[in-house]
Formats: C-alpha cells, structure tokens, sequence
C-alpha cells in the first residue's frame, strides 16, 4: 500500500494513481500469476491471532496509515484536474538469507525489461499485453521501492508516459516526504530503524478489461499485499489488504505505458483465524523470499 493512492477520495491522477480503481469488463480474461515453488505455505497472509493485540492499538494503527495515504493522495491530486475526473471505482529460500527473483516459467511472455529497476517491458499490443502490463505496474507501485526519492524516479518513467511521470514525480516527492514516511516509522530515504525490516509487497489476483483500443487501455487489477514494519515493538505491524488498481494505459513507443491510476479498497474476503507469524519470522521471510520478475 504505497503511499499516493486513492482509496475513493481522489481523482484520477492526471494520468496517474497507483493502486484501486474499478474498470468494467471484458470478462473471462483470466488471469494467472506465476508463484514460487517451495514447502510448506508461505504465500497466507499474515493474520493476526484474537487477543494478540489490543483492538484499541490496532484501529489506532489502521487509522495512522489510512491518514498517511489520504494525505498522499491530497498530494497528488492537489493542482492541475485537466484530466482529472472522479476515480473509479528459484525463491530464495532453502539455507541463505539473500532474497532472489523468481523467475517466470514456460515461453517468455514479453521482450525484455529495464537492467536497473527490473520492469518488464515489451508487452503484446493486445487485451493481454495490457493486462500484464497493468498487473506488473500494480506490484511496481506497491514495492518498498517506491518510499526511496532515487528508486522511486527511477521507477515511474518506466511505468508512466513521459508527460504523466514529469507531472507526477513533484507530487510524489511530496507525498512521501520526511515527515510523512517519519508517522510510518521511516527516515527520509524510506528506511526502517536498526532491528526493523520495513515490507511493501503488492500480489496481482487477476485482471479486468474495462475500455480497450488499439492504442489505449482500462484495466482494473485486484491485489492483495503485506505492508508494515516487522520487528520487535513495531508500532506498525505487518498486515495484509485487499484493494483494486485501475490504470490507465496508453501505446507508446511500442509499449503500454500508464497516463493514470486510482485506487479502491476491497474486495476483501473474510479473514481466517489463522494465528498470526511473529515478526522475526515475517522480517526472515522478506530477506528469504525474491519478489516476481513478472505477473500474469
């Protein structure tokens, strides 16, 4: 849950918003996300067992991160609405510590991607070509990445058309300011204090076409993810959210690129009463298990 989305209190970015939205149809696009084998399920999301916590601590916890994102959001919204509108609605386990891709399997899907942030590029001019498009942006702008100024703006041209990323940097910057990544318990280059292992982890569950063209797109993608900081008496702890990113794609230079995102919350399904991990071991899992190198 990055910070700048619009959980149904923004516009649409002009050609920006990172995480929820709703686009409209084009139903039987199934989606498939390639997971890492292993033993064992590392994938559940964390829960948090009755009684672990106190209620009070948790809604003051929720609370502090929703402001933050409002506040991201007010941000990026703040200005310009020309094109504004209302939004819509290989793992590294084993021994080692060190964290590696996991790499996609079967024929490889798109042409090549970016050797710095590792985004993948080259997506089909098709209905599917955007959606995975649109599935690798949502876990693009839900990474621990995008809280650090230099990752960050090496991220968003590789996401967004070159007008939209120009526009959006300078709203970003602010949005994930000192002071705002200080109330999640980070210093000004997005990092977590000694001891603390900061998680920003967003898992695309599927994909829906919206509006398609042959050189424009709305695809709505349903995510799930992990976001909090693991550690000894972290005061935000790691906890999973549904959400749904819609973005707006447009084809360029031979590629899919986005003009804007929005973001709403849900849908969420009803959480088990599986107990929840300690926070060593959520911190260990993060160092031991790679991101994707591609979704869908």
């Amino acid at each position: 849950m990055s910070l700048g989305g619009d959980d149904g209190y923004g516009g649409d970015y002009e050609g920006h918003e990172p995480r929820r939205g709703r686009g409209a149809a084009s139903e039987g696009h199934l989606t498939r996300t390639r997971l890492p084998e292993g033993d064992g399920d590392p994938y559940g999301p964390p829960r948090r067992a009755p009684g672990r916590a106190k209620p009070s601590r948790n809604v003051i916890t929720v609370v502090g991160v929703v402001v933050l994102l409002l506040a991201a959001i007010a941000f990026v919204n703040r200005g310009d609405g020309k094109d504004g509108g209302s939004s819509s609605g290989d793992t590294g386990g084993g021994g080692g510590t060190e964290a590696h891709p996991t790499a996609p399997t079967g024929e490889r899907p798109v042409d090549g991607k970016n050797a710095t942030t590792g985004i993948a590029s080259g997506f089909a001019k098709s209905e599917q070509g955007a959606q995975s498009a649109a599935a690798n942006y949502a876990v693009a702008l839900g990474s621990t990445e995008m809280y650090n100024r230099d990752q960050r703006h090496e991220l968003i041209p590789q996401i967004f058309t070159t007008a939209a990323a120009d526009r959006l940097q300078t709203r970003l910057d602010k949005a994930y300011s000192a002071s705002s990544l200080g109330r999640i318990g980070l210093d000004a280059n997005g990092k977590a204090a000694d001891g603390m292992t900061y998680v920003s982890r967003t898992a695309p569950l599927g994909t829906k076409v919206g509006k398609f063209s042959g050189t424009s797109a709305t695809v709505a993608v349903w995510c799930t993810g992990v976001f909090g900081t693991a550690g000894e008496g972290s005061k935000n702890p790691v906890t999973n959210d549904w959400f749904t990113l819609t973005l707006k794609l447009r084809w360029v230079n031979n590629d899919w690129k986005a003009e804007s995102y929005s973001q709403k919350a849900g849908p969420a399904p009803v959480n088990s009463d599986r107990t929840a991990s300690t926070a060593d071991e959520i911190a260990k899992a993060v160092e031991q298990y790679g991101g994707f190198t591609y979704a869908r």
